[in-house]
């Protein structure tokens, strides 16, 4: 049985409270390629921005009516999805340019094990981005 995968990667949904500070961060600051927009169906109407990375599909959702937002703390702040990870090259450059952006460190620059540096940062939302770069 199993799910029967025709793409290598997840798409990845991401319901944000202001679509301008969402795209800074994803699209302007990460450097996700962005796709286009197309009108949400579903969740009361609204727009989805579509942005790659690498061969993931981040879909960012603007509602019409916000919902309340998610309990904040990172990973220990509640259940459910809290981060999701990028494997990286240039986890300096990314800590200072989320820096200098003044995007939220979470977790700076750290060894976690030997050969394995993170670097945690908060998107607008306060959803937690993980970046990860080995050796």
């Amino acid at each position: 049985m199993g799910v029967h995968l025709t793409k290598s990667a997840i798409d990845l949904g991401i319901v944000v409270a202001d679509s301008d500070k969402a795209l800074a961060f994803y699209r302007d600051l990460l450097g996700f390629e962005h796709e286009g927009d197309i009108p949400m169906p579903i969740g009361g109407g609204g727009t989805m921005h579509r942005l790659n990375c690498g061969d993931t599909l981040i879909k960012l959702v603007s509602l019409d009516t916000n919902p309340a937002a998610a309990v904040p703390g990172g990973i220990a702040g509640s259940l459910g999805l809290r981060y999701f990870t990028m494997i990286i090259d240039n986890i300096e450059e990314m800590a200072t340019a989320c820096a200098d952006a003044g995007v939220k460190i979470a977790v700076p620059v750290t060894e976690v094990r030997p050969g394995v540096t993170i670097l945690m940062v908060e998107d607008p939302d306060g959803n937690w981005v993980e970046f990860v770069q080995n050796g």
